[in-house]
């Protein structure tokens, strides 16, 4: 793995979702981040895909840094079994210290917060306030009404062509980290890889 990439923030569901390969998809990418020597980044739960992540990523020896509002440390129940912790007070500064501790982001099936996160981090990168890899991780067709509005946007004419340059899309947990080799900052993206 490129040592550009020494830390991963990665956006997944506090649910576990109905398909069971969405699970299996957290604890693929976990394991898979700690393998390459590589920190993760996520929202400090313990609950749902989040927590599987961080769970499996720990399990194979990997790092892990939290971060979670202090309104949610109760309701997504905070992880205290994390390499580190961190606290803020809104979900603007979550996704704010979230960026500024990774070298990439990875999107794993989830509902509004992790379209949310999502979507910023693209919307980010396209007014030029990072130029980190971004990629949309599908699973089981997990990442495909995201994928539809960004399409819909181009189609309707308020967005470029070139916003599907912005990401790139893995199909499976398995994939991200080949795919990630293959990017680097203001290097091949989605729309190269096609």
């Amino acid at each position: 793995m490129p040592h550009a990439f020494n830390a991963i923030a990665v956006f997944c569901g506090s649910r576990f979702g109905i398909d069971p390969r969405h699970r299996e998809a957290a604890e693929t990418m976990g394991r898979a981040i700690a393998g390459a020597g590589m920190r993760l980044v996520y929202g400090g739960g313990r609950v749902g895909l989040m927590g599987v992540l961080a769970d499996a990523c720990l399990a194979a020896g990997g790092k892990v840094t939290g971060v979670i509002p202090t309104f949610l440390a109760k309701r997504e129940v905070e992880h205290e079994g994390l390499s580190e912790l961190i606290e803020v007070t809104t979900m603007h500064a979550r996704k704010t210290l979230m960026a500024e501790h990774a070298d990439a982001f990875v999107m794993l099936p989830g509902g509004l917060g992790t379209f949310d996160e999502t979507i910023e981090i693209i919307t980010w990168r396209q007014l030029g306030l990072h130029d980190k890899p971004i990629i949309l991780c599908d699973v089981a067709g997990s990442a495909r009404p995201l994928l539809a509005a960004l399409e819909g946007a181009v189609a309707m004419g308020f967005a470029g062509a070139d916003t599907r340059r912005l990401y790139a899309v893995a199909e499976g947990a398995d994939a991200v980290l080949p795919l990630l080799a293959t990017l680097a900052p203001g290097s091949r993206t989605a729309a190269d890889l096609t």
